[in-house]
């Protein structure tokens, strides 16, 4: 199946919706999660659980593991891009800004694939979506225009939201150049394993795991719903999506998640969304728009 980076249909759009609905909730999980547990524990266990929940759909799909050095290798790309690295910023970030915050940064994710893209030769860089670009890091700008907050950390965790949705614009890249005829359940599972092996070294190396104290109720059931929602579910239909539409259109989800992510945080953590940051949350969407096209094009019209 050839990808089409320009077409998007119904099916595709309910399939962002959904993924939207997912990946929201991850920012909502990570909240709850890290008042007893550090970072990389978090990730750590995000992985290992959502691998282990995707074996038996692999079974039933009847698709083999890799079986060499070199086919493992695509996945341990992808799974360091996609998973370890922007799942470890994304949650050390939120040690330092609230959740809603973190997925209004995410949103910037399209920003980083399209300059990705472009650079790479996959993609022109049209006057459109360089002004698209440059709106959204205005939006950027514009979440914080009181400065970023370094005293507190807060500058120091907007960086690093930035920066995991940095690494999400290169694994996009190279999830299309390397695992576009790989069936979407098998992505998911491989590149899931992949990311419970290196997350095993890090959360091993660095917090011990195994000499913390045992989290509540409370905190496990958010562990459940991070692993088997917002990570083995989630990439599910984050590949289905990539291998039909492409991966630029796969990343405009990030457009929604901050409004799934904004709410949880709101209504059940109590965060509060300052006016500047909503403000900051529409230029950034406009820039998506923008970066999209269909929008114009229906004026056009």
């Amino acid at each position: 199946m050839i990808v089409n980076d320009n077409r998007i249909d119904g099916r595709d759009w309910s399939l962002l919706g959904l993924l939207s609905i997912l990946w929201g909730g991850s920012f909502f999980f990570n909240g709850v999660v890290l008042k007893e547990l550090p970072p990389f524990t978090v990730v750590f266990l995000r992985v290992t659980l959502a691998a282990i929940m995707l074996l038996p759909l692999l079974w039933l799909s009847r698709i083999r593991f890799p079986t060499g050095l070199s086919d493992w290798r695509p996945f341990f790309a992808i799974g360091l891009l996609n998973n370890v690295l922007p799942f470890s910023l994304i949650v050390v970030g939120q040690t330092y800004i609230p959740s809603g915050l973190a997925s209004i940064l995410n949103a910037t994710t399209p920003l980083f694939t399209v300059v990705v893209m472009a650079v790479a030769g996959e993609e022109k860089l049209s006057a459109r979506r360089i002004a698209g670009v440059i709106a959204g890091l205005t939006g950027v700008v514009v979440l914080h225009g009181d400065g970023l907050g370094w005293e507190s950390g807060q500058g120091f965790g907007i960086l690093l939201c930035l920066a995991a949705a940095f690494s999400y614009g290169l694994s996009a890249l190279l999830a299309r150049r390397l695992l576009s005829k790989s069936p979407p359940v098998g992505t998911a599972t491989f590149q899931m394993l992949a990311s419970a092996a290196m997350m095993t070294v890090v959360a091993g190396l660095v917090e011990r795991p195994w000499g913390l104290a045992m989290p509540s109720i409370t905190t496990w059931l958010a562990v459940i719903g991070l692993a088997t929602l917002s990570t083995a579910l989630a990439y599910i239909v984050f590949f289905q999506i990539l291998w039909r539409s492409g991966a630029t259109n796969v990343m405009l989800v990030t457009l929604l998640v901050p409004v799934t992510a904004i709410l949880l945080g709101s209504l059940v953590l109590g965060e509060q969304i300052s006016p500047r940051e909503i403000a900051g949350a529409l230029v950034i969407g406009s820039a998506l728009l923008l970066i999209d096209g269909r929008v114009l094009k229906l004026f056009e019209r």
